[in-house]
């Protein structure tokens, strides 16, 4: 058996257990679009944990983050594994806590129909799936880049772009029309299982073939010693704040994430899951992100777009173990892929479908829809990623930031009974066209005194929302109550 087709055995066979995992949840799934995309809200602790972890550790933990600490040094851990870890966890109570509630209590099952009944308006609960549709398609779309760049990577071409990107989105429609929420959350609990063990053991075969820790980071001193110093070049503390917050913010508003809020089985695991949070993610991007910065003390030629774990292990470790990496790099953007479909999904059909097409949509019919819903929008992102037009890459690269958008009027929302839902539509409306125009407009700055235009569009669309609600009457079919009148545990 030649090294290509043992590399495509594993990762083919990585993928096809996977598949196995979505035919149990299957057999166990309700034909109900809220056990469909909610899984009936019965998640446990280990489970929600997981799923949770795994959807949002996408490609970039295994190659972006490393490339950064390669280029630019290891602080990038302090951004994500304990500035996001911390913040997220917070706000993982802040509103998954309340989320919850009114989930359990009105049978919510994304955040456009929580906001919609709230303020009586089918605009805003559109606007806000509209919204998330236009940042979330290309983020599915980088996903299916990274997996068709990775796999063309490891077999040296013999498997191209375009093969290895259809074949995993081929193996996400399978098992996410087959299983919904119950199967992603079992295959994402797999998947985060193994990426996590994956990542520690790369990091201590790459150290043991260097000699231990203490060699390793001998090197990158002799190299480059401003990477042992905190701060510097594009470390500022603003840029660093910038990039936790926006990351935090916006993690929470993410389609896929934020439905996490509503599917938690009790208060207790609900809890149990954020205290877990920031230990969960220090404990995967500290090898991830150390070995990109270790990497750069090393003899080894990186180009300009290349990833510096791949080159790394390929230099370092077998074949057949550089595979089994490459299938945990797979898991992290199937895990983020294959919930992001679902999501999309759901928010196309509760969101615009039911509301604007047709109000009377079966349970049935809808998870129906849904599921042809998520093979459309995995062929169409499919498509994109053959072309990836500026356009839509810069759209995908900046997704955390629009996202992070819409997470201060939801919080204002949450716990304010004064907002209105001019001042609702004036916040999210404002601050997504703030940072649009910063994104596409070269003459709008992308930072200002340091900190980007993404946490400043945040400010802005929070002052918006709270002054015009105070200078607005609420409209007649508002439920001011609605998010107050609760029944806690």
């Amino acid at each position: 058996m030649n090294e290509t087709t043992l590399q495509v055995g594993i990762v083919g066979g990585y993928l096809a257990l996977s598949l196995l995992v979505g035919l149990l949840a299957y057999r166990l799934t309700d034909r109900s679009a809220e056990d469909y995309y909610l899984a009936s809200r019965t998640l446990g602790t280990v489970v929600l944990l997981f799923t949770t972890f795994a959807t949002l550790l996408s490609a970039f933990t295994f190659f972006g983050g490393p490339n950064t600490a390669y280029g630019f040094g290891p602080e990038w851990i302090l951004v994500m594994g304990l500035m996001d870890g911390i913040l997220f966890a917070v706000l993982w109570y802040v509103i998954g806590y309340k989320q919850w509630l009114l989930g359990r209590e009105h049978g919510y099952v994304t955040l456009g129909e929580m906001l919609g009944d709230r303020f009586g308006s089918p605009l805003l609960r559109g606007l806000v799936a509209g919204i998330s549709l236009f940042w979330l398609f290309p983020y599915v779309m980088l996903q299916q880049v990274g997996a068709g760049t990775a796999l063309e990577a490891l077999t040296g071409g013999e498997l191209s772009y375009a093969m290895g990107a259809g074949l995993v989105t081929v193996f996400m429609i399978a098992y996410v029309v087959l299983a919904g929420m119950r199967g992603i959350a079992w295959t994402d609990t797999l998947q985060g299982v193994f990426m996590l063990v994956m990542v520690w053991v790369a990091a201590l075969w790459v150290l043991t073939e260097l000699g231990g820790m203490g060699s390793a980071t001998a090197q990158l001193a002799e190299s480059n010693p401003e990477f042992l110093s905190l701060g510097g070049g594009r470390y500022s503390p603003q840029w660093m704040l910038s990039q936790a917050i926006g990351i935090a913010f916006g993690v929470a508003m993410f389609p896929q994430v934020n439905q996490r809020f509503f599917v938690a089985g009790s208060k207790k695991v609900l809890k149990r899951t954020f205290s877990l949070w920031p230990i969960l993610v220090v404990l995967l991007f500290v090898p991830a992100f150390m070995l990109g910065a270790w990497a750069r003390g090393l003899p080894i030629n990186v180009p300009e777009n290349g990833n510096v774990l791949s080159i790394l292990l390929a230099e370092y470790a077998p074949a057949w173990f550089a595979a089994l990496v490459i299938a945990g790099a797979m898991a992290a953007m199937m895990s983020s892929s294959d919930s992001m479909l679902l999501s999309g999904s759901s928010y196309f059909t509760r969101d615009l479908y039911r509301p604007f097409i047709n109000p009377d949509a079966s349970s049935s019919w809808e998870d129906t829809l849904g599921r042809i819903g998520v093979a459309v929008f995995a062929i169409a992102a499919f498509v994109a990623s053959l072309y990836s037009p500026k356009a839509i890459t810069t759209i995908g690269s900046t997704a955390f930031g629009g996202f992070a958008q819409l997470a201060l009027p939801v919080i204002v929302a949450l716990y304010w009974s004064r907002v209105t839902r001019t001042g609702m539509l004036a916040g999210i409306i404002g601050s997504q066209m703030f940072y649009l125009s910063s994104v596409f407009l070269s003459f709008v700055p992308s930072s200002y005194g340091g900190w980007l235009a993404s946490v400043v569009g945040m400010g802005i669309g929070l002052v918006l929302t709270v002054s015009v609600s105070a200078v607005t009457s609420p409209a007649p079919d508002e439920e001011r109550n609605l998010y107050f009148d609760l029944h806690a545990d």
